[in-house]
C-alpha cells in the first residue's frame, strides 16, 4: 500500500526525471566523442583549426585570441620608456584639426608674367580669388611690385620651364602636407571657382590624379597625353609627393618649350601617369574661346558647362565672362530652389501636420514663436523718408545710409516679383510707400511688410490705382568662417586705470581683485594708474594729496610682490576726456603694447584677460566688451538677502550697452587712428571732449570693431558721477547707464508697489 501511494505521488514528476537523465547521458556521450584521440576533421592541410560554426573565433588556452585574430580583441599595451634615451615632451598642436592630420581641400596656383601681372592677374584676383580658400600668384620677376590684395611669389627667373619647376618645388615644400588637391592655372584662364570646388569634393583623395584637358604630344606616343596649361589642371596630393623626388631629374633631362608639356612628360616618364579628362564619373569640361567672341551670345552647351575658358585676351573680357557665368549660376540656383520647393510641397501632405504645416516661404524656417511676452520681436515702422525706431532712442530720424539702401532694394524687389507674377496681364509701377514694417527674426532673417500705392496698367492701356500689401523675407545666408590672423594667449596686457576723486571708494576693491587674479596667478598683466587731478586739488597737492591713500596701497602691493612695479601718471584737467588721457599713456609705452582700458568698478580676472588677448589683433581688430552691471541691491533684494550667488548673478543685472569705458587695443592701432583724427580736427582740442576711444576707432580706422557681451567682466553696482562738462552725447549715455542699472522692471514695480502700500497706511 505504501509503495502504491509513493508511485502515485511520484507519477507527475516522472517525465521530468526521465528527461533530465536522458539529457545528461547524451551530453556525456557527446563530450567523449569531442575529446577523443581521433583526428579533428576541422583541421586543414597546414594543421590549423578553421573557424567554428556560428562565427566564434578560436581562442588560445589563456583566453587570448588565437593566432591571426589579434585584431578582434583590444589589448592594453603598457607604456615603456627607454631610460637610456632623454625624455622629450610631446608637442601638442593648437588645433585638433592639425593634430589629427586633416588637410584643407584645395590650393590654387596662378602663373603670371611681367606683362600681365597688373592686368590679367588683377582681374583673376577680383573675379575668382575670394571663392578659393588659398590662392597664390607665381612669377619669374625679381623684386616685383605686388598689387594690392594679392600674395605673389617671385622666383627671379622668367624662363617658362624654370618657373614651372620652381613653382612645383615651392608648392610641395610649403603646402604639400596641408592640402589634398592642387589646381594650376594661368592668368589668361577664366575658371569657374564654384565648379572647380564642386569637382574636387566628388573625387577620392587616395588616387594619383592628373586631370585636365588632355592633349597629344607632337610626334609622340598616342597613348601619352599631357594637360593643357591654358585650361588649368588638377593634381592630387599623392601625385605631388611622388613627383617631388624626380623634379631635379626632369629639369636636367627633359627638353621642352612649353611648361605644361614639360610637366606632363615628367609625370609620364617617372610616374607612368597620363593626363585624363574624366575620373570617377566627373568630367573636366573646357571651352576654347574664339577671337572677338561675345560671352553673352555664347549659347552652346559646351560653353555653359565649361569649368575653364581659354584664352582670355584682355581684362574686359575676363569681367564679362565672370558676369555671364555668375548669371548662369544664379539661374541654376533659382531653378534648384524652385525644384526643392515643389518637392517640399509634395511631401508636406504626407506629414502629420499636413498642408497646414507648410510655412511661407517654402523651405525657410518658420517664424519664431515667443513663449512669453518678453520674447516678442517688435516691428520697426518706416517710410521712404523716415525711420521711427532710431538707434539713439529718438522717436523719429531720417532714413539714410544702409537703411535707406535696404528699403529701396526691398521696394524694387517687391515690384519685380509682382510684375513677374502678373505680366503680361498687368504692369505695376510704384507711386508711394504708404507703410513699411520690418523686424529681424534670428531663426530666418529680416522680415518686411509693405503697404504700396501702385498703378496697375492693363494690356489695353487702362490704368487703375490700388493699394496692395506684400510680405518679403531676406533669409539668412550661409554662415562663413572669416579667416583671422593667428594670436596667442601669452601676450602681455597693459592695464590702464583712470582715477578721479569720485572713484576713491572703489580703488581698494579693484587692487584686491587685481592682486588676487593676476599677481597671485603670475598672469602676464601690468597695471598703470592715471591720477586725474582737478586744478584746485592740483594746487594743494603739496599740502593735501587726494590720492595719498591710493599711493599708500600701491606701495604695500609693491612690498608684498617684490618683482612688481605699479607706475602712476598724474594729470591735471577739468574735463577728463578719454582720448586726451590715452594720448598721454600712449606716448609712454611701446607701439606693440596691448592696452586694456579699464574702469575702477571692473573686477579683473584671468578669463577675461585671455579673451582680451584673443579678440584683439594688431592691424586687424579692436575689442570693446560690454560688461555685466549688477543691479542696485537695495531695490533687488529689499533686505531679503545681501548679495547674489556666483551662479545666478546674470539674473540680478544687465549688460550695459551704453558704456564704452572698457576697451582692448594695440598702441600702434591707436596711434594710426589718432594721427588721422589730428589731421581732421586741425588742433581743435575741444572736439576731443566729445569723443571716446571707441569713436576714434570707429571713424578714423579701417579695423574691425568687435563689440560683444562679456559675462566674465562683472561690475558691482555703483552710481556713476556724470560730468556735465563732457559732450551732450557722452553725458546722455552716462545718465542712461545709471537709470538702466537701477533694477529690472519687475523689481522697480515691486518697489513702487511697496512704497504706495506704505504711503497708504
Amino acid at each position: 500500500m505504501r509503495l502504491a501511494a509513493l508511485l502515485a505521488a511520484l507519477r507527475p514528476v516522472l517525465p521530468l526525471v526521465l528527461g533530465l537523465s536522458l539529457g545528461c547521458s547524451l551530453s556525456l556521450l557527446r563530450a567523449s566523442w569531442s575529446h577523443g584521440a581521433g583526428e579533428d576533421p576541422c583541421l586543414g592541410a597546414a594543421g590549423r583549426a578553421g573557424p567554428p560554426a556560428g562565427g566564434a573565433q578560436p581562442e588560445a588556452g589563456d583566453g587570448r585570441p588565437g593566432q591571426g585574430h589579434e585584431d578582434f580583441r583590444p589589448r592594453i599595451v603598457p607604456y615603456y620608456r627607454d631610460p637610456n634615451k632623454p625624455y622629450k615632451k610631446v608637442l601638442r598642436t593648437r588645433y585638433i584639426q592639425t593634430e589629427l592630420g586633416f588637410h584643407e581641400r584645395l590650393f590654387v596656383a596662378v602663373l603670371t608674367s611681367k606683362a600681365t601681372l597688373n592686368t590679367l592677374a588683377v582681374a583673376v584676383n577680383k573675379t575668382v580669388a575670394h571663392h578659393f580658400p588659398r590662392l597664390l600668384y607665381f612669377t619669374g620677376l625679381r623684386s616685383a611690385k605686388v598689387p594690392h590684395g594679392m600674395v605673389l611669389v617671385a622666383h627671379g627667373d622668367e624662363r617658362p620651364i624654370w618657373l614651372m619647376y620652381e613653382t612645383m618645388y615651392y608648392i610641395h615644400q610649403h603646402f604639400g602636407s596641408d592640402y589634398d588637391w592642387f589646381y594650376i592655372m594661368q592668368d589668361d584662364t577664366y575658371a569657374q571657382a564654384e565648379q572647380v570646388k564642386a569637382l574636387v569634393t566628388h573625387l577620392s583623395i587616395n588616387q594619383d590624379v592628373y586631370l585636365g584637358r588632355a592633349e597629344e604630344f607632337i610626334g609622340g606616343d598616342e597613348q601619352a597625353r599631357y594637360c593643357h596649361g591654358g585650361f588649368g589642371y588638377l593634381l592630387s596630393r599623392s601625385l605631388l609627393l611622388k613627383l617631388h623626388p624626380h623634379l631635379d631629374s626632369c629639369r636636367n633631362e627633359i627638353l621642352s618649350v612649353r611648361p605644361d608639356e614639360w610637366l606632363g612628360r615628367c609625370i609620364i616618364d617617372f610616374l607612368g601617369i597620363s593626363c585624363i579628362s574624366q575620373l570617377q564619373g566627373q568630367h573636366y569640361h573646357t571651352y576654347e574661346l574664339a577671337k572677338n567672341a561675345e560671352p553673352e551670345k555664347e549659347e552652346e552647351e559646351e560653353f555653359q558647362a565649361a569649368l575653364a575658358v581659354h584664352p582670355v585676351s584682355d581684362v574686359t573680357l575676363m569681367y564679362r565672362l565672370h558676369k555671364h557665368f555668375s548669371r548662369i549660376q544664379l539661374e541654376r540656383a533659382y531653378q534648384e530652389i524652385q525644384e526643392l520647393q515643389m518637392q517640399i510641397r509634395n511631401l508636406t501632405s504626407l506629414t502629420p501636420a499636413g498642408e497646414a504645416g507648410l510655412t511661407w516661404p517654402v523651405g525657410i524656417n518658420a517664424p519664431f514663436l515667443p513663449k512669453t511676452r518678453f520674447e516678442v520681436i517688435s516691428w520697426d515702422y518706416f517710410t521712404e523718408q523716415y525711420l521711427f525706431s532710431c538707434p539713439d532712442g529718438s522717436p523719429k530720424c531720417e532714413l539714410s545710409g544702409a537703411s535707406k539702401a535696404d528699403v529701396s532694394d526691398i521696394i524694387e524687389s517687391a515690384l519685380e516679383q509682382l510684375n513677374s507674377r502678373y505680366q503680361p496681364l498687368l504692369r505695376f509701377s510704384k507711386r508711394q510707400l504708404l507703410n513699411g514694417y520690418r523686424r529681424f527674426d534670428p531663426t530666418r532673417g529680416m522680415e518686411y511688410t509693405l503697404d504700396l500705392l501702385l498703378e496697375a496698367v492693363t494690356q489695353k492701356g487702362h490704368s487703375h490705382v490700388l493699394v496692395k500689401r506684400v510680405s518679403l523675407v531676406r533669409p539668412l545666408s550661409k554662415v562663413e568662417i572669416i579667416p583671422m590672423p593667428y594670436v596667442t594667449e601669452a601676450t602681455r596686457v597693459q592695464l590702464v586705470l583712470p582715477l578721479t576723486v569720485q572713484d576713491l571708494d572703489f580703488v581698494a576693491n579693484f587692487l584686491d581683485m587685481y592682486a588676487m587674479n593676476t599677481l597671485d596667478t603670475h598672469d602676464n598683466a601690468l597695471l598703470t594708474l592715471l591720477f586725474i587731478y582737478h586744478p584746485y586739488d592740483a594746487q594743494r597737492v603739496s599740502q593735501v594729496d587726494v590720492f595719498a591713500g591710493v599711493k599708500t596701497m600701491v606701495g604695500e602691493l609693491e612690498k608684498r610682490y617684490a618683482e612688481v612695479k605699479i607706475p602712476w601718471i598724474s594729470v591735471k584737467t577739468e574735463v577728463p576726456s578719454q582720448v586726451k588721457l590715452m594720448d598721454i599713456v600712449s606716448k609712454k609705452h611701446p607701439v606693440d603694447t596691448l592696452f586694456f582700458l579699464a574702469s575702477v568698478w571692473t573686477e579683473i580676472n584671468m578669463e577675461f584677460l585671455n579673451r582680451c588677448r584673443m579678440n584683439t589683433i594688431s592691424n586687424w581688430q579692436v575689442f570693446f566688451p560690454v560688461h555685466f552691471q549688477e543691479f542696485n541691491p537695495a531695490l533687488v533684494y529689499r533686505g531679503e538677502q545681501t548679495a547674489s550667488s556666483s551662479t545666478d548673478f546674470l539674473r540680478d543685472g544687465h549688460f550695459d550697452r551704453h558704456s564704452f569705458a572698457e576697451a582692448c587695443f594695440y598702441n600702434s592701432d591707436y596711434m594710426t587712428a589718432r594721427t588721422k583724427l589730428a589731421a581732421d580736427i586741425l588742433d581743435r582740442d575741444e572736439v576731443l571732449e566729445g569723443m571716446e576711444v571707441f569713436d576714434v576707432f570707429l571713424h578714423y580706422s579701417g579695423l574691425h570693431l568687435f563689440r560683444a557681451v562679456e559675462p566674465g567682466l562683472v561690475q558691482k553696482y555703483a552710481l556713476r558721477s556724470c560730468n556735465p562738462r563732457l559732450s551732450e552725447e557722452l553725458y546722455h549715455r552716462c545718465v542712461l547707464s545709471n537709470l538702466e542699472g537701477l533694477a529690472s522692471r519687475s523689481h522697480l514695480a515691486m518697489a513702487l508697489f511697496e512704497q504706495e502700500q506704505a504711503n497708504s497706511t
